[in-house]
């Protein structure tokens, strides 16, 4: 990134690292106001068939970023897997930093775990360890709006069943939470979800995986991180 002055600046240094599993790409959530221009282009050039289709999408898509960065989402990737069915399966996984500032997090979250009142294996929240520390796993399942029109004569829009996994990581030296949330409309394949969730937890590190061989920090997590094959193959 240059300056006007074409003077090097140095890219802000990421809070933390992270690998996508197989199967996801990445969205690009700070995009430049020349590439929107370019699609937006590209969209005016479609065949009109097409156009309206590409412009309700890339209406989305503008949406979409905006409740992103309001929830101060690091990182968001789609996944498309084909389930036992042979159709394809969609998942959301997103990315942040919860800043907390003046309190230390993993007091919080274990009062959390504390006052947890899940009975069941699937219900409240759970510790999990990883390699950058303890985190602790949230998962439930719930009825929300779908994507689509409603059938002719319904006013009230489509809802759906999704599954929603999350795992919350306290960064002490931060004072914020990390946290990794998978989201699904494939509520039949959550025990498979739930893998690839703690998969991708499994890959968090405070340390530059560029400077693997360089002596790691206090409290940092050793090795590289890892791009994680999520059990979809």
């Amino acid at each position: 990134m240059n300056d006007r002055f074409d003077v090097a600046v140095a890219e802000p240094r990421p809070l933390f690292w992270y690998g996508l599993p197989h199967g996801y790409q990445q969205l690009d959530l700070d995009p430049s106001p020349e590439g929107l221009d370019e699609v937006a282009q590209r969209i005016r050039e479609l065949p009109e068939e097409f156009r309206d289709r590409a412009d309700q999408v890339f209406r989305l898509y503008a949406v979409v970023l905006t409740k992103l960065r309001k929830h101060e989402v690091l990182g968001c990737a789609l996944g498309v897997h084909p389930d036992d069915g042979g159709a394809a399966a969609m998942s959301v996984i997103t990315v942040s930093s919860l800043p907390m500032p003046g309190v230390n997090p993993k007091v919080v979250l274990t009062k959390m775990l504390a006052d947890s009142t899940g009975t069941g294996p699937d219900e409240g929240i759970r510790p999990v360890e990883l390699p950058i520390g303890t985190g602790f796993l949230v998962q439930s399942e719930r009825t929300t709006v779908a994507p689509g029109l409603p059938p002719e004569g319904q006013e009230e829009p489509l809802e759906g069943t999704i599954w929603q996994g999350l795992v919350a990581v306290p960064d002490i030296a931060s004072s914020s939470v990390i946290t990794v949330q998978l989201v699904t409309g494939s509520v039949a394949l959550a025990d498979d979800y739930r893998e690839v969730l703690l998969g991708t937890a499994r890959t968090l590190s405070l340390t530059d995986p560029a400077a693997a061989d360089e002596e790691p920090g206090p409290g940092a997590a050793s090795g590289r991180t890892e791009t994680v094959r999520s059990v979809f193959g």
